[in-house]
């Protein structure tokens, strides 16, 4: 702030900018909604956050070029709030969150690398006695690996006998934790029944990066995106002061956050947005 006013100023002064801030940024926030909704591929998360001794949620609907967070509980309501995903008709990349079912218009991508957390998790538990999570979890890894080799190739898809060699040890792998698990009872094999059985009924959602390689493996551009507010938390004293307060910040880290993948620093996004108004992408994609 001091580099934008060109005069030293204080934490209260920075503070009652966000509220202006907030205002200005609507016309911004209307028109990356709509760049948004024409995004083949759209990436969401949510993370919690403290106001006033209550959780609340902070989410984030985004790409590599754009951003979009709002507030709300973690209820579909509050997802369909953020006048994003209700209207994208691509790709949606997201966690193993419930709360995204409803978007029945969208085809679903779930993270990989949660995916793999929880098998790895799994396995180290008992190597010996539950070896399909590590079955599945080496054939993401090396999905991922071939999908990544795929498109440095220059192809725009997996061949037919790939998908298929992926598709038999992914039913290996399923098979496998039913011999693992099956019948058994305990802690360990209950805990492992649950993922088991979300690999038996998303396998369409967990190998859509391999079917379509403009989908990610990851969902790290969400959680990228939405890490910020985790900092300003603690910045904060590990509490927010106000709902308010939140749902402003959220709409200037969506400012920001968009400028910045488009080569713009925040200094000059913050300048431009007080003297002329907010800067605006011209496409969801630089040309």
């Amino acid at each position: 702030m001091r580099e934008l006013c060109g005069i030293s100023v204080s934490t209260g002064f920075v503070a009652s900018l966000r509220p202006r801030a907030a205002v200005l940024l609507t016309p911004f926030m209307d028109h990356v909604r709509n760049l948004l909704k024409t995004a083949p591929v759209v990436h969401a998360d949510e993370a919690w956050t403290t106001v006033s001794g209550s959780t609340e949620y902070l989410h984030v609907a985004c790409t590599a070029h754009l951003t979009v967070m709002h507030t709300g509980a973690r209820t579909k309501g509050a997802i369909d709030a953020g006048g994003v995903l209700t209207e994208i008709c691509g790709v949606l990349v997201r966690d193993g969150y419930a709360g995204y079912q409803h978007l029945t218009q969208v085809e679903h991508a779930w993270c990989g690398v949660h995916l793999l957390r929880d098998l790895r998790g799994i396995h180290q538990a008992d190597p010996a006695g539950q070896l399909w999570a590590k079955a599945m979890g080496d054939l993401l890894a090396d999905a991922h690996h071939q999908a990544v080799a795929t498109r440095a190739a220059g192809r725009a898809e997996l061949g037919e006998d790939e998908l298929a060699h992926l598709h038999r040890r992914y039913t290996g792998a399923l098979a496998r934790a039913r011999t693992d698990n099956d019948g058994k009872k305990t802690t360990l094999a209950k805990d492992a029944r649950t993922p088991a059985m979300r690999f038996e009924t998303n396998r369409d959602m967990i190998l859509r990066f391999t079917t379509d390689l403009t989908v990610p493996f990851s969902n790290n551009q969400a959680e990228r995106d939405i890490r910020p507010t985790k900092v300003q938390q603690r910045a904060s004293g590990g509490c927010w002061r106000t709902l308010q307060g939140v749902a402003e910040f959220a709409i200037v880290q969506s400012y920001l956050s968009t400028a910045q993948k488009w080569g713009i620093t925040r200094i000059d996004a913050l300048r431009q947005l007080f003297t002329g108004g907010p800067w605006l992408p011209t496409a969801p994609t630089p040309a």
